[in-house]
């Protein structure tokens, strides 16, 4: 599959992911998904709480359910994607949880910033440089 392909596949599955989002609050949905190197796609979408702080990024869902699943590294790509017309990102916090996934099996993933109409292209490793993880405790 050409990477516009793969690309295009997983900003989708982030979208339909989108669709499930519980955001009551700031109406402000995002959808998330995780592709592994053995093609296996995982998604996650915000679930937020009126006590704000325990609010859940798209994201870190994302991760949870794919280290629920079993998996503990092989990270290559990721999606993102909100109700917006120019790409998003991860949040900090996101980036964080995303690299400990990445670290585990020594993967710098390409990660897909998305919007209605803008798609950006870029690494994990440009969106948290100098990350703290597992590797910062040896």
């Amino acid at each position: 599959m050409s990477e516009d392909n793969n690309r295009d596949s997983l900003i989708a599955a982030a979208k339909d992911a989108l669709e499930d989002s519980y955001s009551p609050y700031s109406k402000f949905r995002v959808g998330a998904a995780l592709r592994f190197a053995d093609g296996t796609v995982v998604t996650g979408t915000n679930i937020e709480n009126a006590s704000y702080g325990l609010t859940l990024c798209a994201e870190t869902v994302a991760v949870a359910k794919a280290m629920d699943d079993g998996h503990r590294g092989g990270l290559e790509e990721v999606a993102v994607i909100g109700d917006t017309a120019g790409a998003i990102s991860p949040c900090g916090r996101c980036r964080q949880v995303l690299n400990e996934l990445a670290e585990l099996g020594g993967t710098d993933p390409v990660v897909w910033c998305a919007g209605e109409e803008e798609v950006v292209k870029t690494v994990l490793s440009d969106l948290l440089p100098r990350a703290f993880g597992p590797a910062s405790l040896d």
